[in-house]
């Protein structure tokens, strides 16, 4: 990492970090080859692409009502919800790639911010490089759940929308029996599927010489636009 020029560290913040999950990537098996430094933060790029240009994929609901409490129908405002998450640590608005984060970071991102239809997927196989991160996410998924856990209600009227937990853990359940639960257009899916997300961005340059070139000449598809059926 030494030899990586300043803008790697730019955009990445956190490079050391996520450079110590790459290497849990690798051990996990998780993906033929774990990208480098340089793809990684291509794919960041991506994700602000993401976040600009198609923000209607990201904390919205499309299956689900908001929830019937005053709390729940205020915090559907997104703005006023933001400051919300940061003080639960449910979201890193400054790591694109969720490989900067802390398992508990992770954890806390499932539990307390929306996800819509399938897009757990993306988290669940990040928790897949923790050990025993998925038992303790389906335990703490399940206490939300049943009532137990004493922040439920407030978990509940954070993710804003009927029946998330109960999707969430439903979600966990599965991968731990069966995997994660992919449909074939989701899989390659850098949006809904972290394998597809690494295998995205190892298909990346290897090198700021060749992406910068890239880049400049248009031939990164950065995700701005997509299809309606491919859309989540």
């Amino acid at each position: 990492m030494k030899d990586e020029p300043l803008w790697t560290g730019a955009l990445l913040l956190f490079p050391g970090r996520i450079a110590e999950n790459l290497a849990r990537v690798e051990e996990s098996g998780l993906v033929p080859q774990a990208p480098n430094l340089v793809q990684i933060s291509l794919g960041v790029i991506r994700m602000w692409v993401r976040l600009v240009k198609r923000p209607e994929t990201i904390g919205t609901c499309r299956e689900h009502h908001v929830r019937p409490t005053l709390r729940a129908r205020l915090l559907a405002y997104r703005p006023l919800r933001f400051p919300f998450l940061l003080r639960e640590r449910a979201i890193a608005p400054l790591d694109f790639s969720g490989l900067a984060s802390s398992r508990e970071r992770v954890l806390r991102h499932l539990l307390g911010a929306h996800h819509d239809a399938n897009q757990f997927a993306y988290d669940l196989e990040l928790l897949g490089i923790h050990p025993g991160a998925l038992e303790e996410l389906c335990e703490r998924a399940r206490r939300v759940v049943n009532g137990e856990d004493p922040h439920a209600e407030w978990l509940r009227d954070l993710v804003v929308f009927e029946g998330y937990h109960e999707d969430l853990l439903a979600a966990v359940e599965h991968a731990l029996a069966n995997g994660v639960r992919l449909a074939p257009h989701e899989a390659d899916d850098p949006d809904i599927s972290f394998t597809g997300y690494l295998r995205w961005c190892a298909r990346m340059p290897a090198t700021w010489g060749e992406a910068i070139g890239a880049l400049a000449r248009g031939e990164i598809d950065l995700g701005a636009y997509r299809h309606a059926a491919g859309m989540v």
